[in-house]
């Protein structure tokens, strides 16, 4: 009898091997997307049936960074040249009145692996470049001779904790760390800050999803901070989320905080839309439902909004894999306003009102597409520009930079902060590549730049 039961358990467990060999198969080899990347693209994007596997679909571009003498391909009537190099990890940019930009070098915090999720997902992670230590430091670069290529950089703060936001209110510079936003005495001109740091708000930080973007409002009273999810679907609980899924509002003197809007998975660029002074954000939607889902999307930000997740996607399709939702809040999801691809993985947000590239980019809203890794075939990697028309998307996407996937699908460079420069010009941060490039208008193109 014993023998018996042994063997049972045995055979289940064979069947059992099988079965994740088998779904590991299907993810790896079979799933893949139905639909161009371009069908998930701008407000009605064509949306499938889930696809449901026993392991992710899993397509990882390689990191392989630029060979000498290589650089991203501009759009038509554009040049690019390297601003800066040598950079460790740099994911977000923000520019001073003075020209000076501020570059966010920074990381993920060291994360917890465990199971067998967490190694597999340490593995992926190394092979896109994404565990490198943070450097956690903001540096300050100047272009002074005016020629698109920063001739001095300076080391403005260290000892931060996974720094993204930055932003300039008054006389002070307020920094997002994965975990507090706070603020230092500062005044443009200034290349190091050795004043301590006042903290102004403590966030939710750990779990997946670390970048905090930070934006202040026109008079500096107002901030607002990007603050993830800490899952997919909440599949820890939704307890687990508590803060999360949301943009903050704080109030910059005082640190008062309430949550501004809600449901958003993984918000990540701010920026003012310039005609309607209306707050837009782009937003990482969720993974593991097939190749095809779910689009990434740009969206305006309306005070109170439900935005659907974990429970919805798009405006109220159904998602039944997180927690059960305590009441039904279909009826109340907002739906986006411009979706941008399935699993493109959209970080970076700068409006064109200060851009000098030509009509055909003069109003409009350019985003970094990180990259996708949850789809086959691969998604993103490059910086795009979604026109407007009275305050409002209007018209599929134009490619501005393209080239950080080589011939060989291995990932050279992956964008991620944008920034326009005080010449016009746009700034895209690479934190595989290291640098930061510059994207100019030709009739006005930079000096001899090092790529």
């Amino acid at each position: 009898m014993e023998m018996r039961i042994i063997r049972t358990r045995h055979i289940v467990l064979v069947l059992i091997i099988v079965a994740v060999l088998a779904g590991a198969w299907y993810a790896l080899t079979r799933e893949k997307a139905t639909l161009p990347e371009s069908a998930l693209y701008g407000p009605k994007p064509t949306l499938v049936a889930p696809v449901r596997t026993l392991l992710p679909t899993i397509n990882v571009a390689k990191a392989v960074g630029w060979a000498k003498g290589e650089a991203p391909t501009a759009a038509a009537g554009l040049a690019v040249n390297g601003f800066a190099s040598g950079l460790a990890h740099p994911r977000w940019l923000t520019t001073l009145p003075n020209g000076d930009v501020l570059v966010a070098e920074a990381n993920s915090p060291p994360r917890e692996v465990s199971g067998v999720k967490g190694f597999v997902m340490g593995i992926l992670m190394k092979r896109a470049g994404a565990t490198v230590p943070s450097a956690n430091r903001i540096t300050l670069l100047r272009d002074g001779d005016g020629d698109g290529v920063a001739e001095t950089r300076s080391v403005l703060l260290t000892g931060l904790n996974s720094p993204t936001g930055m932003a300039l209110a008054g006389d002070h510079l307020y920094v997002a760390n994965t975990d507090s936003v706070v603020r230092y005495p500062f005044k443009p001109g200034e290349t190091k800050i050795t004043a301590k740091a006042e903290k102004i708000a403590t966030l939710p930080g750990g779990g997946n999803h670390w970048a905090r973007n930070l934006i202040a409002n026109e008079d500096g009273s107002k901030l607002y901070v990007t603050v993830g999810s800490a899952s997919n679907v909440a599949e820890n609980g939704i307890e687990a989320e508590k803060g999360r899924a949301a943009i903050w509002e704080i109030d910059a003197r005082t640190g008062d905080n309430r949550i501004y809007a809600y449901g958003l998975r993984n918000p990540n660029g701010l920026a003012w839309e310039p005609s309607t002074r209306t707050l837009w954000t782009t937003v990482n939607e969720r993974d593991m439902l097939g190749s095809d889902l779910v689009p990434d999307y740009l969206t305006s930000v309306q005070f109170g909004g439900f935005y659907g997740w974990p429970w919805y996607y798009w405006g109220g399709y159904v998602d039944k894999r997180g927690p059960e939702a305590t009441e039904d809040l279909q009826e109340y999801v907002v739906r986006p306003d411009y979706a941008l691809g399935p699993h493109t993985a959209a970080l970076g947000l700068a409006f064109a009102d200060r851009a000098k590239l030509g009509p055909r980019f003069a109003e409009g809203a350019f985003i970094a597409l990180h990259g996708s890794w949850n789809r086959k075939p691969l998604a993103g990697y490059k910086v795009i520009f979604v026109p407007f028309v009275k305050g409002a998307p209007a018209g599929m996407p134009i490619d501005l930079l393209t080239g950080f996937l080589d011939e060989d699908e291995n990932a050279r460079g992956r964008p991620a902060g944008v920034a326009i420069d005080r010449t016009g010009a746009l700034l895209v941060a690479d934190d595989v590549g290291n640098r930061i490039w510059r994207v100019s208008a030709r009739t006005a193109a930079p000096g001899p730049g090092k790529p």
